[in-house]
């Protein structure tokens, strides 16, 4: 078999590291190609490693009038979804797509949410036409056939104003039959639309099921529980060294228990964590509780954010580590696990590595303070960590409530894998690993129906719409309503900077020609004065002397 696996980045295919070696393990042919490059040293040791896997590029769709146009369609789909009520508790979810959408849709957006919100689907649903009334990129189809791929998958499909829809629809056009991998646990509750339904969805659990199903309209037959593969490297594992040698290289006491202070990677803009942290210590060492005033403190900092720690100073606190790399590779791994497994409790604000604490069994606690809504009850994801199999958290609205649960934990550990685990991370049972499943299932997808995109009824009356709003592209007095706030920004940077630039040139030539006309002056008045002086050495006439 061979499978073409598309992803945004390089970077994303780390999530799905376990199912690539599977695959060519049992001998399929397995290409990732990404639109973007980051990441590409995971792919180049997971092709060193595993025998029939290649990595390469893969086309972006055209920057051109039709792929703007698509664009401007696919923001404005996301905005109306948003207008969902599931959605009135999460502003900065909202507000994350209104900064990328044209202000028509914006416009509309917020009408149905105030007065109209039975318009939804009908306004959607005219959306959906447009959109699929786009030509297809030639390029891209290009690309899909000439790999050959007898299965196509692709993550995570469902980013803000995604073109991977494209690949999709190129696949299906060539009888390949299709499936979304479902990239992490957020990624149906807080990203885009599933724009159109693939052969197959492949989710973690029942929640995720659910929200394919009521979020994305997706056929209850198209998605497959699976597990989250993502998680099955953290089970049946044992550590790569002693507490003791652990704490020894760390730096941390090992003749008591430390805590894991796990952190995040809050909405872009939001304020840093590192203060927080540093809040958090200082009121943990003023406990009047002996087991929190010295309790050791192992702080792994989010690979995204590690920058907001370069001027922390934490040598005030004894007893306090900031230590720890992105687990991508065999030795940060192992690093990453051992601080999980010989923690005695972990805390954060809201990270998946709360869910790989309670795959080792540790107690996870968390704080809901207002300042951190927006990164936690914000979402929706983050709920299920109440949810799902009678949740994992161990929560407090207060600092000082935190601290007394803390203090209890330490008091009498009950280290354990909570129901949770099986419920979100391993539904079919414990025992049973999903990268296997996930493997199975892509073997079964050669061979089903595909059903090529049809082209959308009055194809070309949605064709003369979009060609019209095209033209507008260039209409300075329509541009509000194509063009999403942080585009405008752009421009009108670009058009302040214009006009800066023009008046600058404009000085620049003005005192240029002014310099010009004081030379060319002094010039003449330099020949001027030679013309006079010519004149003055010059003998006169006799009769004029005689006089």
């Amino acid at each position: 078999m061979r499978v073409l696996f598309v992803a945004w980045r390089h970077s994303y295919f780390r999530n799905f590291d376990s199912v690539v070696r599977e695959l060519t393990a049992r001998g399929h042919e397995v290409h990732l190609a990404a639109e973007e490059d980051e990441g590409q040293p995971l792919v180049e040791a997971l092709a060193a490693e595993c025998r029939g896997l290649t990595f390469g590029m893969a086309p972006t769709r055209a920057d051109d009038d039709w792929g703007w146009v698509a664009s401007r369609l696919r923001y404005g789909l996301e905005y109306l979804r948003y207008q969902h009520g599931m959605f009135d508790d999460t502003p900065m979810l909202v507000e994350r797509s209104r900064q990328r959408t044209p202000g028509a849709f914006v416009a509309i957006g917020n009408a149905i949410r105030k007065y109209a919100p039975w318009m939804r689907r009908p306004i959607t649903a005219v959306t959906r036409w447009l959109e699929r009334a786009v030509p297809d990129d030639p390029k891209i189809r290009a690309f899909v056939e000439a790999a050959r791929p007898d299965v196509m998958l692709i993550t995570p499909l469902i980013t803000l104003g995604s073109s991977q829809i494209d690949y999709l629809r190129a696949a299906r056009s060539l009888g390949v039959p299709t499936a979304l991998c479902v990239w992490s646990w957020d990624h149906l509750s807080s990203k885009a639309l599933i724009r159109e339904s693939p052969d197959r969805v492949f989710v973690w659990n029942d929640t995720q099921k659910r929200e394919a199903i009521e979020l994305h309209d997706v056929e209850a037959g198209r998605v497959i529980v699976t597990g989250a593969q993502c998680f099955d490297k953290w089970f049946d594992r044992a550590p790569s060294r002693s507490r003791e040698a652990f704490c020894a290289e760390v730096g941390l006491p090992a003749d008591r228990p430390f805590a894991l202070y796990v952190c995040s990677a809050p909405f872009v803009g939001s304020q840093p964590e590192a203060p927080f942290v540093v809040d958090w210590i200082r009121r943990l060492r003023a406990s009047a509780s002996p087991r929190l005033r010295d309790l050791p403190v192992l702080v792994r900092p989010h690979p995204s954010r590690r920058p907001e720690w370069d001027d922390v100073d934490l040598a005030p606190y004894a007893g306090v580590v900031l230590w720890g790399d992105n687990p991508v590779d065999a030795k940060a791994r192992a690093d990453y696990f051992d601080s999980l497994y010989h923690s005695a409790v972990v805390v954060g604000l809201n990270t998946s590595a709360f869910i790989e604490a309670a795959i080792v069994g540790r107690p996870v606690h968390t704080m809901l303070l207002p300042e951190w809504h927006e990164s936690q009850m914000g979402t929706v994801h983050f709920r299920y960590l109440f949810e799902a199999g009678g949740g994992l958290l161990i929560s407090a609205p207060t600092i000082d409530e935190h601290l007394r649960q803390l203090d209890d934990t330490l008091a009498h550990p009950s280290p354990g894998v909570k129901p949770f685990v099986e419920s979100f991370v391993r539904p079919h049972g414990l025992g049973v690993a999903a990268t296997p499943r996930f493997t199975s299932e892509v073997e079964r997808m050669p061979g089903l129906p595909v059903a090529a995109p049809a082209p959308p009824r009055f194809a070309a009356l949605a064709l003369r719409v979009l060609r019209r709003v095209i033209e507008w592209r260039s209409d300075v007095r329509r541009e509000r309503w194509v063009y999403s706030e942080k585009e405008m920004e752009s421009i009108l940077r670009f058009r302040t900077y214009r006009k800066e630039k023009a008046v600058r040139t404009r000085a620049l030539k003005h005192a240029a020609e002014a310099e010009r006309q004081q030379k060319l002056a002094a010039r003449e008045a330099e020949r001027e004065r030679h013309r006079e002086m010519k004149r003055a050495s010059k003998p006169k006439p006799r009769s004029e002397a005689s006089r």
